[in-house]
């Protein structure tokens, strides 16, 4: 009988480099067109919306680009694109990393 060979885990190990998010993603892949759009959208009017003061906000044009691609998605739950945000590598790097929660 063969010897069974496993890949180790790694998991738990420490890099010496961290991985580039971008590496993952497709230079083709829907998430970059989402980006690009919206990166060139008008939004002077949204801005001079907002009114200031209080805790900072997150930015009109990185919330926009997260709402655009969930529902390219077909995800239109507040809670799942939360969960989004936390586990998919394509929410993760068009939010920037951050995690606006419901």
């Amino acid at each position: 009988m063969a010897r069974i060979v496993f890949k180790d885990s790694l998991g738990d190990q420490i890099s010496l480099f961290p991985e580039n998010i971008l590496d993952r993603i497709a230079i083709n892949h829907p998430v970059r067109l989402v980006n690009e759009v919206v990166d060139n959208l008008d939004i002077t009017s949204i801005i001079a919306n907002y009114k200031g003061g209080g805790a900072s906000s997150f930015h009109p044009r990185m919330m926009i680009k997260v709402l655009f691609y969930s529902y390219l998605c077909n995800v239109y739950s507040c809670r799942k694109i939360e969960r989004a945000l936390h586990e998919n590598i394509h929410f993760i790097w068009i939010s920037g990393g951050f995690t606006p929660d419901s």
